[in-house]
């Protein structure tokens, strides 16, 4: 035998030990890691989250009809004792849920979804629902506007008829730290502001606006009885700098036709232009729309005056999934529709009920050319 063989025989060959004679420490550490791993995915994902998303919502036909109160098909919109005319296509107005609150937040995982998904937006939800502001407080709120906007709807279309109607501007509320307390008081009813007559909001911004911020502006003032001349210096407000002087006000209108607007479970201000729309067109020999299928959102003013709303590009979305193949938008909503528009619609873009109407019968001739769009 050699002296290789020797030594060949001598180191028998290695063999890898069995899995148990492993140092078991680094089995356990790898599966507390994955488990932990595991622990704290799951808890981000379900943990409660500062923010609530916007979705597109149900669409509504201000043509059409609505399920009413009796589960019956109601018009929408209803104008019982004149004359009104036959209507084709639709006016479709939009709306937005919003998922979450303050009571219900969503998890981690709900929001990280919807930031993958163009048709939602996710927001801060001091945004929606302002510190101390509760989720039923908010649909009050809501709801409000609602009414508000369906009366201004009417006195904007009946404007645009050349109808005559009655109005005056309301003080709802006084702002605390604002120009307005200790000078206006609820129930006051705003007459004048710097020498003109004031009959709905859009006058009163005006006037302000006119007048400009730290500027004292004159407000001729009904209180009970007595009617008094008060002097006030807006001031810039915090959302756009525009002048104002801490007051919530609406016009409460004294109209000479009926108009029944049925919509339940639906709030905010932004259905306004699509209303007065409705109203128009109700009234109005002709079709308006052509047959066409259009959408649009915006508020509305008793002057006519479109303006901007929430949600802008969840309703882009929805009016293009009901079918719509033409959206009015309010101009000063310009900057949210450039680079969201959805494929399949064309938008358009209004400041007031005249270039709305404009807009509707130059789709309804097939000649939209000269029309404004955002961007």
């Amino acid at each position: 035998m050699s002296l290789s063989d020797l030594l060949a025989a001598e180191r028998p060959p290695r063999e890898r030990p069995p899995a148990s004679d492993v140092a078991p420490w680094t089995t356990y550490l790898g599966f507390g890691l994955l488990i932990a791993a595991v622990v704290g995915t799951v808890l981000f994902a379900t943990a409660p989250s500062p923010y609530v998303v916007e979705r597109p919502g149900p669409v509504y036909d201000t043509l059409g009809e609505v399920d009413g109160s009796s589960g019956e098909p109601v018009p929408l919109i209803e104008i019982p004792d004149e004359t009104t005319y036959p209507t084709s296509g639709q006016l479709d107005l939009l709306t937005v849920y919003v998922d979450g609150s303050r009571e219900n937040p969503l998890s981690w995982l709900e929001v990280a979804q919807a930031w993958f998904d163009p048709s939602r937006t996710v927001l801060p939800i001091d945004l929606v629902y302002p510190d101390g502001q509760t989720e039923e407080e908010s649909d009050e709120e809501s709801a409000a506007a609602m009414d508000t906007s369906q009366q201004d709807a009417v006195a904007a279309a009946l404007t645009e008829l050349g109808i005559a109607y009655g109005s005056v501007l309301t003080v709802g509320g006084v702002i605390e730290g604002t120009p307005a307390e200790g000078v206006l008081e609820e129930g006051d009813e705003i007459l004048t502001a710097g020498g003109a007559e004031v009959a709905d909001v859009d006058g009163l911004r005006a006037a302000l606006a006119a007048a400009g911020v730290g500027t004292d502006i004159e407000l001729g003032v009904r209180r009970g009885s007595e009617e008094l001349t008060l002097v006030l210096a807006p001031v810039a407000s915090e959302q756009d700098g525009s002048a104002v002087i801490g007051v919530y006000v609406s016009a409460v209108y004294d109209f000479p036709i009926e108009v029944r607007i049925q919509l339940e479970n639906v709030g905010g201000p932004s259905a306004g232009m699509m209303f007065a729309l409705g109203i128009y067109d109700k009234l109005t020999r002709g079709e308006l729309t052509g047959g066409e299928h259009i959408a649009g959102t915006g508020t509305i003013g008793g002057g006519g005056q479109v303006g901007a709303i929430g949600g802008i590009v969840q309703k882009m979305y929805g009016a293009r999934d009901a079918g719509a193949d033409w959206f009015l938008a309010p101009q000063s909503n310009c900057a949210d529709v450039v680079g969201h528009i959805p494929s399949g619609i064309e938008v358009f873009a209004v400041a007031d009920l005249d270039d709305a109407i404009d807009a509707v019968e130059a789709i309804a001739d097939d000649d939209t050319a000269g029309l404004a769009r955002c961007g």
